[in-house]
């Protein structure tokens, strides 16, 4: 049964979620998400420090059963390859979406101003970096793979399955590289550098 706290926070989120939406990042204050929900600033904010975190809070909460979906994917049964195939799939096919994309270029513009690109960090890629940390770290250890870090195996990963596909996105560019093929490459090399040689 949730909680009357687990309540008021989800209708802050709901609340935040529709301003946001209307008016923008940039023109949203606490006042007018209080203002929507029909209590104080101070409510707010005995949930939410600021409204960079409500922000990053909203948009991560929106994608959270895709994300969740995604992250799963680790946990498949099947060989490395095969794992890694369709989590990157699902990956590229989350980071890719419009509201990603909105939200990218919005913790773009803001960023550097504010606390908001940290938030939306902490609770969207590191996640994903953590998790993807963890499962080579566990693959490591069944001698799947031989990593000198499985945080930097973990980046080197991501970076590989977004290479020329999300970058270009986020600029605009139609034409990109296939999801599908650049999974298979970035698997591919991958797995040239970590594969656990055979002796």
């Amino acid at each position: 049964m949730r909680s009357k706290t687990d309540e008021k926070r989800n209708a802050i989120i709901a609340a935040a979620t529709e301003v946001f939406e209307e008016v923008g990042y940039q023109r949203a204050s606490m006042a007018m998400i209080a203002a929507r929900l029909g209590g104080s600033k101070a409510t707010l904010y005995g949930y939410f420090h600021s409204k960079e975190q409500l922000f990053a809070t909203a948009v991560t909460s929106a994608l959270e059963e895709t994300g969740e979906e995604t992250m799963a994917a680790l946990a498949s049964e099947g060989d490395i390859a095969t794992v890694l195939t369709h989590y990157g799939q699902l990956y590229l096919d989350l980071v890719t979406q419009p509201e990603i994309q909105a939200i990218l270029r919005t913790v773009l513009s803001e960023g550097q101003n504010s606390t908001l690109g940290r938030e939306v960090y902490a609770l969207g890629p590191q996640r994903g970096i953590d998790n993807l940390t963890d499962f080579f770290r566990k693959r490591a250890a069944a001698g799947e793979i031989e990593l000198a870090s499985a945080e930097v195996a973990a980046l080197h990963f991501k970076a590989l399955v977004e290479a020329g596909v999300t970058e270009a996105r986020l600029y605009g560019l139609a034409n990109v590289r296939d999801k599908s093929e650049a999974v298979e490459t970035a698997v591919a090399a991958f797995m040239k550098i970590y594969r656990r040689p055979r002796v």
